[in-house]
């Protein structure tokens, strides 16, 4: 018989379970098999609850003493109010014990319950409900403008080489400052390396599917990768899907800030035009590790998935072409000063890219002569 291993539960985990037991929707066996507790723990806990709860309303008034009533039925509101807090905020998790920006995604402004009180029950502070990050310097915006355009012309620059770059140019800036901004893009020096992409640590990575085979047709490979563009005032993450052999850009989004959400659905929106490829190629990073996109690219379509690892780091030049395109030949000309402008902008150069614009590595063709000519018949998604 396998023991369980004794784990310790925040308060408000213990609360919410007290409270799903005494609201008696589900039986004790059903509670203990949704959040994984034993049910004598469960049991214990309501007892805790109720016993609390008898002494939260006692307030320590003599026996003789007559209850007010209107007092008691305030304070049966309130926590009427904090248990339907708790329930639709936890509901969103499957354990209590969330970090600290989960838990402050948590609070609901429209919700009736106080701020200062949904903060108490989340263990939260008052004054980090009204914190607003800061946004970037001009200063280092100017200097990530520059750092892109060397990364474009020089890929192989590092934290050291830009830093002495940008102080041949005049731009006095440390290294750690540089590598800092280099980060914050999401850049770093493109060469043979260990570790070349950031993951997730208990996230599964999936071999490489491309070593030694010819892509020479249409929906063979496809390649998806996240770029920022830079606007008058910080910048949005851009994300793509291209199919190799073409060069053609599938689908793509813009949204300023980095979540699997806005991937799946450029994903999504790629194979209902033009139906699944063989393999779809990422790297290593968070948001293609993700059990939500893989279980898009694997069960719901039945691609293969292929994640880039040692050895595999030229793969990415094909998008990253793309990306210094796309920036020298319309982001940078053109100063965006809203994310509206951007995605109007950035619609109108793919456009251009994928029917208009001649590519070298077709013969001059354009992406979407070859892709047209040579793509077999849809599949439906």
């Amino acid at each position: 018989m396998t023991r369980r291993i004794r784990r310790n539960h925040s308060a408000t985990f213990e609360a919410k379970v007290a409270l799903a037991a005494i609201k008696g929707d589900l039986t004790i066996a059903e509670l203990a098999k949704r959040f994984d507790v034993h049910p004598n723990q469960i049991a214990q806990w309501k007892s805790q609850l109720l016993d609390n709860a008898t002494s939260a309303f006692d307030g320590g008034r003599p026996p003789s003493e007559a209850p007010d009533l209107r007092a008691l039925h305030a304070k049966i509101g309130q926590q009427a109010l904090e248990i339907d807090f708790l329930e639709s905020a936890l509901g969103r998790e499957d354990d209590a014990s969330a970090k600290r920006c989960e838990r402050k995604a948590m609070i609901d402004a429209r919700h009736d319950l106080p701020l200062t009180r949904q903060a108490e029950l989340l263990n939260l502070s008052r004054g980090s409900l009204y914190y607003v990050a800061k946004g970037p310097s001009e200063r280092d915006l100017e200097l990530m403008r520059e750092i892109d355009r060397l990364h474009l012309e020089y890929p192989y620059m590092g934290a050291r080489m830009l830093r002495d770059t940008l102080a041949l140019q005049g731009d006095r800036i440390g290294r750690r400052h540089v590598a800092r901004l280099m980060r914050v893009m999401g850049i770093e020096a493109l060469y043979a390396q260990k570790s070349t992409s950031r993951r997730h640590p208990q996230h599964f990575v999936f071999p490489y599917l491309l070593r030694d085979i010819t892509i020479a047709q249409p929906n063979h490979v496809w390649f998806a990768d996240i770029t920022y563009i830079l606007m008058e005032r910080g910048f949005l993450y851009l994300f793509a899907v291209m199919d190799r052999a073409t060069r053609r850009i599938l689908a793509w989004r813009l949204l300023n800030s980095l979540t699997t959400d806005f991937c799946i659905d450029a994903v999504e929106e790629a194979i209902e035009q033009y139906g699944s490829p063989e393999i779809f190629n990422t790297d290593q990073g968070v948001q293609f590790t993700s059990s939500d996109f893989v279980q898009i690219i694997r069960e719901k379509h039945g691609i293969a998935l292929s994640m880039d690892g040692k050895g595999c780091w030229r793969d990415n030049v094909t998008i990253e072409r793309f990306w210094r395109s796309l920036k020298y030949e319309k982001a940078y000309l053109h100063a965006y000063d809203g994310t509206s402008a951007a995605k109007f902008g950035i619609g109108k150069y793919v456009a251009f890219y994928n029917s208009s614009r001649p590519h070298s590595a077709l013969d001059g063709q354009t992406p979407d002569a070859v892709y047209f000519t040579q793509a077999p018949t849809k599949i439906a998604a």
